[in-house]
């Protein structure tokens, strides 16, 4: 059986490839160990410059997270609190998250075709992310029962005004143009350019100042991308999302008559209420975290409360498993996602914080 993901380092680049193309690179626990394991030597290595992550395949870097996996666990599950998987995914997964985000040596994560939710947390962190014409990007937990995990809190709540908010509640995903004019992508090239610039990079004199000559290889490869759609709507958007409450934007939405308005309320109406609700509080708290880890402890939180409860059950049973698209939320509407039970989302778990190395 071939391994899941691959290693391989030449001339100071050290290559990871997300090699599970029928599932669209979707992360299991054992590729997040072996990334753990892998990273934490090669960030102590000074042999290795330059980190290169890429996903095989035709059609995808990587879908996100195996969460079928996460659920499967939790119904098999007997006794109180949550199986290990559900501990132990999120809880390590995050920690991936947090070395990209602090990692000194250039990270280069080439973006091709589908990037979600945990692909995201692969790619968004590190210092270099390169999209090409065929990237569709999105944080579409909401759709799951879920939130945007994986440091969505620390990224989103710093787009340009309410485009993380619209983003994390709408899950609608992104190409090339919006990515790289909110800053979610550092450059575009062409994606039939991506194995001459892969080689380039390998072909590389790092030593010195790492990051400007990765810089210099990207820009010869950087191309302006088609013109931008969902940041033509930026004016809509700040005005109808720039709220406190879901509640008050859906008011915004449904007193507005135009397309945007009606595709918002539309891609809102299938969400999970109490994840919606979450997932604003998520943002507004990240927006004011004066740390990256701040957040991540916070999302590990969130994330073994959502385990424990109904909606992420329900939302990958509908999506992923049965595929009827028709989830049975509880709470059913947003009136009943009453304050206290959002806050109780933010609140510790007795099995412990995520701890940051």
């Amino acid at each position: 059986m071939e391994e899941e993901v691959l290693f391989r380092v030449y001339n100071g680049v050290g290559m990871i490839t997300l090699n599970r193309p029928a599932t669209l690179n979707a992360l299991t626990m054992n590729m997040i160990n072996k990334l753990r394991d892998k990273f934490t030597r090669w960030l102590k290595d000074d042999e290795i410059k330059v980190i290169l992550i890429k996903g095989a395949g035709e059609r995808a870097f990587c879908a996100g997270g195996d969460v079928r996996a996460v659920r499967q666990s939790l119904i098999e599950h007997k006794g109180a609190g949550l199986p290990d998987l559900a501990r132990n995914f999120f809880f390590e997964e995050y920690i991936l998250n947090y070395q990209i985000h602090t990692c000194s040596k250039p990270y280069v994560a080439f973006i091709d075709r589908v990037c979600m939710g945990g692909g995201v947390g692969l790619s968004v962190h590190g210092s270099h992310r390169v999209a090409t014409e065929r990237t569709l990007l999105g944080m579409p937990e909401t759709t799951i029962g879920l939130f945007p995990d994986v440091g969505g809190a620390w990224f989103l709540s710093r787009l340009p005004g309410a485009v993380g908010i619209y983003l994390a509640l709408t899950g609608r995903p992104i190409g090339p143009a919006d990515c790289l004019a909110y800053g979610i992508a550092t450059h575009v090239v062409h994606s039939s350019d991506l194995e001459k610039l892969e080689s380039d990079i390998q072909h590389t004199q790092l030593s010195g100042d790492a990051h400007k000559k990765i810089d210099d290889v990207l820009d010869q490869y950087a191309v302006v991308p088609d013109e931008n759609t969902l940041s033509n709507n930026n004016v809509e958007i700040d005005k109808y999302f720039s709220e406190n409450r879901v509640e008050d934007i859906i008011r915004n939405l449904e007193a507005a008559d135009t397309i945007f308005a009606s595709e918002s309320l539309e891609a809102l109406g299938s969400k999970s209420p109490t994840s919606l609700k979450v997932t604003l509080e998520q943002i507004k708290r990240g927006g004011k975290a004066k740390g990256f880890a701040e957040t991540m402890i916070m999302e590990y939180r969130m994330s073994q409360k959502f385990a424990l409860g109904h909606d992420f059950r329900e939302g990958v049973r509908a999506l992923l498993v049965d595929k009827d698209h028709n989830p049975k939320w509880e709470p059913s509407s947003l009136d009943s996602v009453s304050e206290e039970l959002v806050e109780s989302y933010f609140e510790p778990v007795e099995w412990g914080d995520l701890v940051i190395p």
